[in-house]
């Protein structure tokens, strides 16, 4: 599977790439003040099949491309967005962000999650980090919230357009079955269809 990662200047950048590796993935990373023109190129030559957007500091609107990048993607292939990637996918799709009640840095907390989704598929109790002071405040039209923890959003989808977003950390030592979470992200998102049609 190929997989483009845009990179928001996040610490956790790498980590996401290596757990893709792990999963059998061919990662190219782009970082986000990369010309819009020159990503998209990109995606069509390399034949992408998941769009990622890491981690970053500060919010969405001043992350380079990101927020012009997934105007264009939306409805032409699968998008995982972690944190503040997560937040853009939000605000692309019509949501919108706040300050968090509490921001957590570096926290561990349990997540409340809906057991029948696909993308907690084999995971029981499950804690997750947390390195955010925003939060999505209003799920966009055609997205479906997935977990939460204190009241706020931890993980939103799009069926229809085949969008995922998670507001924690899965690449995290601190998040537990962290990496069953990005394989079964993968699945649901499309970018392993042949294992996808073998659990079918």
């Amino acid at each position: 599977m190929r997989i483009t990662l845009l990179d928001n200047f996040d610490s956790f950048t790498y980590n996401l790439v290596e757990q893709f590796c792990l999963l059998g993935a061919e990662v190219r990373v782009m970082r986000n003040d990369t010309p819009l023109q020159t990503v998209r190129a990109a995606l069509l030559a390399d034949g992408c099949e998941l769009l990622v957007l890491s981690p970053g500091p500060g919010r969405p609107e001043d992350a380079g491309c990101l927020l012009e990048l997934l105007a264009w993607a939306r409805g032409r292939l699968p998008v995982l967005g972690v944190c503040l990637g997560h937040q853009a996918l939000a605000l692309a799709a019509g949501g919108a962000v706040a300050v968090a009640r509490r921001p957590l840095h570096g926290k561990s907390t349990a997540l409340r999650f809906d057991p029948r989704h696909p993308l907690f598929d084999g995971i029981g109790d499950l804690r997750v980090a947390r390195y955010h002071s925003l939060v999505v405040s209003r799920l966009p039209e055609g997205f479906e919230c997935l977990a939460d923890a204190d009241g706020e959003i931890m993980a939103m989808a799009d069926a229809r357009n085949r969008q995922l977003g998670l507001q924690f950390h899965p690449e995290s030592i601190l998040t537990t079955h962290g990496q069953r979470l990005l394989e079964n992200a993968l699945l649901w998102c499309g970018a392993l269809p042949v294992r996808e049609r073998l659990r079918a």
